[in-house]
């Protein structure tokens, strides 16, 4: 016979009728879960949380104390209109942590992937999108419509800058501030930010083998070291980038930049 599913609640915890929970949730002292929320199987919310919706919570995020998740967002814009937040699986939401619903201007939702990791006082604002397996540490703040990549790293204390995109792979340093957007695989540093070459080490430990490697190397000194423009080194890059998948997540986020890179 399968194991019993059963939902361990604390009787201080506040849940409004219209929310719905999945199974073997755990909703620790003085939580809140709002209107039009949905709390997938194996939530655990440790205390002080607040969750407001419309917000759709997938299974096994982990939400520490004092995190509020899907609050309207402060944009002076927004007047009130139904828009969501959409979270994925296996997240953890430190202590402090805010995520903000999105808005009418965009696509009226804020997103975000699974296996995130997202550290004390981290803030992402309306709007914005987020891969998977990205770490915020602890203060790094995205504002709106910002779109983050699949493995990318956030050092504390890092902000970026609203509608800025922060390529797959990429790492920023602790305080950076992103203004412009940030290509895939590359490491950022400063306020503001410039290039500080290749993430390889983030790149080996994902399984880059070194023929890729050494051609992501190559790609970065065609943009960054032979003093081209941005469309000369992509019409250098776009034969090798035609054969090498690589090398194409790079060059196609570089043409498609609606902010400029860093450089």
């Amino acid at each position: 016979m399968p194991e019993e599913s059963y939902n361990v609640i604390h009787p201080t915890a506040v849940i409004e009728a219209s929310a719905k929970l999945g199974n073997n949730v755990k909703i620790g002292p003085l939580c809140y879960i709002g209107h039009n929320v949905v709390l997938g199987d194996d939530c655990i919310l440790e205390s002080h949380v607040v969750i407001k919706g419309p917000s759709t919570i997938g299974k096994g995020n982990h939400f520490f104390q004092f995190a509020s998740i899907g609050e309207a967002c402060q944009d002076k814009k927004y007047k009130g209109e139904a828009t969501e937040l959409i979270v994925g699986d296996y997240n953890v939401f430190r202590e402090g942590c805010s995520v903000h619903r999105g808005t009418v201007q965009d696509q009226g939702k804020t997103i975000i992937g699974n296996h995130n990791l997202f550290m004390n006082t981290t803030h992402i604002a309306h709007d914005c999108v987020i891969g998977n397996h990205t770490i915020f540490a602890s203060s790094a703040q995205a504002a709106g419509h910002v779109h983050v990549g699949d493995w990318a790293i956030l050092g504390g204390m890092t902000g970026v800058h609203q509608f800025v995109h922060i390529g797959a792979h990429s790492f920023c340093g602790g305080g950076s501030i992103v203004l412009k957007d940030v290509p895939p695989y590359l490491m950022v540093h400063g306020a503001p930010c410039v290039p500080g070459g290749i993430n390889t080490e983030g790149l080996k430990r994902r399984g880059y083998n070194s023929e890729a490697l050494l051609e992501i190397r190559r790609a970065y000194k065609e943009v960054y070291r032979k003093g081209q423009t941005v469309a000369e080194a992509l019409a250098a890059l776009q034969d090798r980038a035609a054969e090498v998948p690589e090398l194409k997540l790079f060059t196609d986020f570089i043409a498609n930049a609606s902010r400029g890179i860093v450089r």
